[in-house]
């Protein structure tokens, strides 16, 4: 069975979120707050990321198997189509599940999967020279960690205002990204992957930072050929991990493409209809989970 760590704040109708590669829930700690006003926010570690463990042996990281496991995550958090957004990995995740039917609307923040060959072996380098970085020896990643200027330029491929990023944060990020046990599975299962999925029947925003390094905001071109019928937005002053860079921009890019869905009614919380009044939640942690519940 799968089980994930996740962050559960707000109320309304359901919206998970799905980080990048290496990443963790911890990346949208930005949002959530504005996100939790009007919907039921679920911030996911993918599985063999952050606090969550690998998936069960015999199962894969690729596109179809991901499919498989969103559902079986889906059915264990009790949300039936909930709206979704993801950034890179989760981007991709994201538009497959839309075209799949499994969403009521995604936001895509620089997804991966519309990249050429080029653009697609530049990433993969990246991700792995990032990952390198993170396996080095500790008291080399806790120094650039405890060191502003340092910190910040390492933390530049990822954020257009790094500086932002503060000690423990890119501490845990790092720690993250080094113990991920899905990294490689993942990586590989992206060498030859590109999206041509059916362009979704539901609402799609795809939103590309106008400063991401690690995939250029020129993978948006191609992104607007196969996604025609989709909105699709600049965000200004935005790297590849856009909600440190502007968290009110990329909140409000999310809620207006929930909203397309959720202003024509009908439907509960649960099952994806509209929204009931936010209200506070009690937060519910597991014993090993940082900040986060567990679910199996």
């Amino acid at each position: 069975m799968i089980k994930v760590n996740f962050e559960r704040r707000g109320s309304g109708t359901p919206l998970v979120l799905l980080h990048g590669i290496g990443h963790r829930w911890q990346a949208w700690r930005p949002v959530l707050d504005q996100l939790a006003e009007r919907h039921d926010v679920i911030a996911l570690d993918l599985p063999g990321f952050g606090l969550s463990p690998g998936l069960p042996a015999g199962r894969r990281y690729d596109l179809p198997s991901s499919m498989e496991m969103l559902a079986e995550v889906f059915q264990i958090l009790g949300v039936e189509r909930p709206h979704i957004a993801g950034n890179s990995l989760g981007g991709l995740l994201s538009v497959e599940a839309a075209s799949r039917g499994l969403v009521r609307s995604a936001t895509l923040l620089s997804p991966a999967g519309f990249w050429n060959d080029a653009d697609r072996r530049r990433a993969l380098t990246m991700l792995r020279v990032m990952r390198l970085g993170a396996r080095g020896p500790r008291f080399t990643t806790d120094a650039i960690a405890n060191n502003a200027r340092l910190r910040a330029s390492s933390m530049a491929v990822l954020y257009a205002h790094p500086g932002r990023i503060d000690r423990i944060t890119a501490m845990a990020d790092t720690a993250a990204l080094r113990n991920a046990p899905a990294f490689t599975p993942t990586l590989r299962a992206g060498r030859r992957l590109s999206w041509h999925g059916m362009p979704p029947a539901v609402p799609v925003t795809v939103a590309w930072g106008d400063k991401d390094r690690i995939l250029p905001p020129r993978q948006a071109l191609r992104a607007a050929m196969l996604l025609p019928g989709a909105n699709h937005v600049t965000l200004p002053d935005c790297g590849h991990v856009p909600m440190i860079d502007d968290p009110e921009l990329v909140s409000r890019t999310i809620l207006d493409t929930c909203a397309v869905v959720d202003s024509a009614g009908g439907g509960s919380a649960v099952d994806g209809g509209s929204a009931s009044k936010p209200k506070a939640r009690r937060k519910t942690k597991a014993p090993a989970a940082e900040d986060g519940a567990a679910a199996s």
